[in-house]
């Protein structure tokens, strides 16, 4: 080999080391700071609640339930990573946001843009069948500084009381974000508000419709067995009985070859009301 060509070598090899490089991703329902959690309020587990985040030090992380002084807290303490989404009931700052973190170091921001799970999903605001809140799922185009690729990824809430809403939410969010990652890798994560044997979760990961992206679920692929400890909301009681309402889903581009629930506490004190999730995730 000439010494023309070892550095242009060596510039490949390592190129194409950092594309391979895992992907840590997080998927975290904070608990609304408005609530009257006693002990467990926001400004009492604020510490603990950054703590954990940077415990995993996600590259990726999708905020569910963050109100206006949450989301304020977010940008000024995790100055690292830029944030996407718009509050759901005014597409500004009044109401939640399922908002989006990313790793500015890592990824530059190409598109960003959200859409309400509701028959009218360009409608601010808007909320449908039988929900019992205004919805919203919002979404990033990124491209990996290291290796030019671009992936999309989308972060969102589902209703707590419609049967019918979470259904249709899985089915617009299964064509919109389709058409949106159009030839690209995908992940999406959220708090989805039902467990695996729910219809709604069949619609992501059994899709029936031609074009539909197939999601994988990423803790399932990682732990094939289902187990009865698999909770992942907890009122701030702790314990593990029961199942997965949080999720983190990829395309086939990926494969998953880390997954948890994160059960961090301190003093007997949790940072929310739901463990965060989390998966590291290789290209393919």
């Amino acid at each position: 080999m000439t010494a023309l060509l070892r550095p242009l070598l060596f510039l490949f090899l390592a190129t194409a080391a950092l594309a391979a490089d895992p992907m840590r991703v997080m998927s975290f329902n904070v608990r609304y700071a408005h609530a009257q959690d006693g002990a467990d309020a926001w400004p009492k587990r604020t510490e603990l609640f950054f703590a954990t985040i940077a415990a995993f030090g996600p590259d990726l992380i999708g905020f569910q339930e963050v109100v206006a002084v949450q989301h304020d807290a977010i940008a000024a303490r995790l100055p690292g990573y830029g944030l996407s989404g718009v509050a759901r009931d005014d597409g500004k700052r009044k109401g939640e946001w399922s908002c989006i973190g990313y790793r500015k170091s890592r990824y530059t921001l190409v598109a960003e843009g959200n859409f309400w799970l509701s028959e009218t999903p360009e409608v601010v605001g808007s909320k449908s069948w039988d929900a019992a809140l205004t919805r919203i799922c919002s979404w990033v185009r990124l491209r990996e500084t290291a290796s030019g690729k671009e992936f999309v990824y989308a972060n969102t809430h589902f209703d707590h009381v419609g049967k019918i809403a979470r259904a249709e939410a899985s089915r617009v969010i299964s064509e919109r974000v389709s058409v949106i990652a159009a030839g690209v890798p995908a992940l999406l994560t959220g708090d989805l508000n039902i467990n695996e044997d729910n219809p709604a979760y069949s619609v992501f990961v059994k899709p029936t419709v031609p074009g539909a992206i197939r999601w994988i679920d990423a803790f399932r692929e990682v732990h094939p067995q289902r187990g009865p400890d698999e909770v992942s909301f907890h009122a701030f009681k702790g314990g593990t009985k029961g199942s997965r309402i949080d999720f983190i889903f990829h395309t086939d581009h990926w494969i998953a070859t880390e997954a948890a629930i994160d059960r961090t506490s301190k003093d007997g004190h949790y940072p929310s009301d739901h463990y965060p999730v989390t998966a590291v995730v290789r290209m393919k």
